[in-house]
Formats: C-alpha cells, structure tokens, sequence
C-alpha cells in the first residue's frame, strides 16, 4: 500500500501574508500556480522593466492601484487563462491572484484595468516589445552567431462585435489575425492585425526594427 506523506512547500510572504501549499487544508484558490509565475517574473524582472517604460501619466494623489499593480493583474490573469475583463469582478477578491500582485487587499476592478488599457498607444506598443527584445539580447551571455526568427499569422477567434473583426475564410470564422514574431520558443513581437488583412503584411518592416534593435 501506497503512503503519502504530503509535505508543505512555503512561498516568500507577502506583507503580512504567510503564503504555503499543502494538501491538507480545504480550496481557498483554484489558481494556486500564479504564485509560480510571480517567482518567474521575480527572476525576469519582466513586469518591472515593462512597468517602466511605460510610465504613468495618471495623477497619483487619486489612484489607488500603482501601475505595476495593474500591470501584473492583467498579465497574470491572462497567464491564467482568464481573457475577458469582466473576470476581475471575481478575481480581485481571489487570495492567489492578490498574493502575486503582491497586495493584500481587493485589487483593481474590470473598469479600472479598462480605463488603464485603453490608454496605451503605438508608442506604448513600441516600448513594451522594446523590453521583450532587450531581455531576450540579455539572456545571451555571448551573441549567438546565427538566430533564426518565426514569423507566424494565425487566427484569434472573436465571439462578439469587437471593432477590426472580419470572417476569415481559411479559419472558418470570426477572428483577428495577429502577426508573431518567435526565435525558438521566445516570443519577441506579437502585432493584432484585423483578419482582412495580408497575413504577410508589415513583415518586413518588423524584420527592419528588429535589426535596428
């Protein structure tokens, strides 16, 4: 007969928060593997180096939520699976969610993190793929002598009105038709196109400011 013997694993605490996984308590998060991600971009310093190039112009006597707040939300919850803003009304209040963002109080609502994405731009764009494309230079201790890029248009489904939809007739749908940029499995450029476009458009102006960089 098998015996387990389950052990309890203990996560870096947040603020006043003690943070552990074991299997003898009851489900207080089913998204228990956010506080993986947290560790990982601890290590990658990603949502930091993202968080300041983008700045913040709003008045910070009224915000409640820092922009590197916000900014983990939304990237988590994405991370998570959770697409739609409106699952924030949930997810604010989830204990995991909170815990990664590295506060212990109800997180930023589905409006807030709309008001705050709507403000980004083609300059803000430009300056978060910047930050892929220098973490990426900097994960090389030596510049590697040959890099081999992926550039990949594929289907993101829509199921509703949202403005740039068109149907696809290859895909069969409703969708936009974002253009991915990969050099083995790390992603330097994500770019969302409408589906009514050539799927090879832009390529090689983005293979221009990728050499630049």
């Amino acid at each position: 007969m098998t015996k387990c013997n389950p052990r309890t694993v203990q996560f870096p605490s947040c603020k006043r928060r003690k943070v552990e996984a074991h299997f003898g308590g009851g489900a207080v998060s089913s998204d228990g593997g956010v506080l993986l991600l947290r560790q990982a971009d601890r290590r990658l310093g990603l949502t930091t180096g993202v968080a300041a190039v983008l700045g913040d112009e709003r008045r910070r006597s009224s915000c409640q939520h820092e922009a590197l707040s916000l900014l983990r939300q939304r990237v988590y919850a994405l991370a998570l699976g959770y697409e739609d803003l409106n699952d924030h009304a949930t997810l604010r209040s989830d204990p995991a969610l909170q815990t990664a963002v590295e506060r212990d109080a109800l997180l930023a609502s589905s409006p807030t993190l709309c008001r705050w994405e709507n403000q980004a731009d083609r300059d803000a764009a430009w300056a978060i793929h910047r930050e892929l494309v220098g973490q990426f230079m900097a994960s090389y201790k030596r510049p590697p002598r040959r890099l081999i890029l992926d550039f990949d248009a594929t289907d993101d489904a829509v199921h509703g009105n949202q403005e740039g939809r068109f149907f696809h007739g290859y895909y069969g749908q409703y969708c936009f038709l974002p253009l991915y940029v990969f050099c083995g499995a790390r992603l330097l450029v994500g770019y969302l196109r409408p589906s009514s476009t050539d799927p090879a458009r832009h390529v090689w102006a983005i293979l221009a400011l990728l050499e630049k960089r």
